[in-house]
């Protein structure tokens, strides 16, 4: 399943300069597609994220966001789920998510009944609610493990709703 995709990554310049081929040599990196910032499970996962993110650091990997938005709205999301300093990349044209495949979702991926199902739990039970669209609100996520330019891990939701399992794929390539 590995698939090189240093062609696109050496063009990918993160919020701090760097491109994400340059920081996959140096180490693996888990990039995580987020959905909008108003929506429920984007928030969701930069809870888990933060509340996982020693953990997946510790064992070498660089948690990278793809985000919608610009980089100072961005950076305020990360500082509200203790996500400070993290490394990211707008791409507000969603070209990098069609790059890795990432398309536009249906109606019943987005809005089915086991979407609302999940939404009553994180949005209000959890406390992540939902905010405006700040984004493609159509866009779906996924997440992927890059290591030296090549996609050794990766995550494509089938909902918008669906919860990856970040800790186990940053184990596929640990240094």
């Amino acid at each position: 399943m590995f698939v090189n995709m240093s062609n696109v990554l050496v063009n990918v310049q993160t919020n701090i300069g760097e491109t994400i081929q340059e920081i996959s040599v140096n180490k693996p990196v888990l990039l995580v597609f987020l959905r909008h910032f108003g929506c429920t499970f984007c928030r969701e996962a930069l809870s888990e994220i933060s509340e996982k993110r020693v953990e997946i650091e510790s064992r070498g990997v660089e948690v990278v966001f793809v985000h919608m938005s610009d980089n100072k709205t961005a950076e305020q999301y990360f500082k509200r789920h203790n996500l400070e300093g993290v490394i990211h990349i707008s791409d507000p044209d969603c070209n990098l998510y069609q790059q890795f495949g990432l398309v536009k979702g249906t109606l019943q991926q987005l809005l089915g009944f086991n979407v609302w199902i999940r939404g009553i739990d994180a949005g209000i039970k959890k406390g992540h609610g939902m905010g405006r669209f700040l984004g493609d609100a159509f866009q779906m996520p996924g997440v992927f493990v890059i290591r030296n330019g090549t996609i050794r891990e990766q995550y494509i939701h089938k909902q918008s709703s669906d919860r990856p399992d970040y800790e186990k794929m940053a184990e596929c390539c640990v240094v």
